[in-house]
């Protein structure tokens, strides 16, 4: 699986795979054991995970997602360390260990909590 087919739609949980192309919006399913499919429109706002980085404090900025996410695959395989029930203090542990440089102002807990999320879907 690509992190091109991948994408967030604002105010709808999980992650859903791009199906094809509507006149009006774009078919997805969900990533879930339910594989539910939905049409979303262009007044939603979709995230393609490729174009998704994490905020650093060094000279480029930022860190594509996908480095991160293998990253943490290395380091963890399977068993992520923290979940998404963690204290904030335990979350920003993690993010330091996984990321050394990332932004503390500008990476937010529920932005590590959704990257334990997505990368336990994925």
């Amino acid at each position: 699986m690509r992190l091109e087919d991948i994408a967030s739609i604002n105010g709808k949980s999980g992650l859903y795979k791009i199906i094809k192309p509507t006149r009006t919006g774009v078919i997805v399913e969900s990533l879930d054991e339910k594989k539910n499919r939905l049409v979303i429109t262009s007044t939603n706002k979709v995230s393609i995970l490729h174009d998704i980085s994490i905020y650093t404090t060094t000279v480029e900025g930022s860190v594509p997602l996908k480095k991160v996410l293998h990253t943490l695959h290395q380091q963890f395989k399977d068993q992520c360390p923290v979940t998404t029930e963690s204290s904030p203090q335990e979350l920003a542990q993690f993010m330091l260990q996984l990321l050394p440089d990332y932004d503390s102002d500008r990476v937010y807990i529920s932005d590590i909590k959704k990257l334990i999320t997505w990368y336990g879907l994925l």
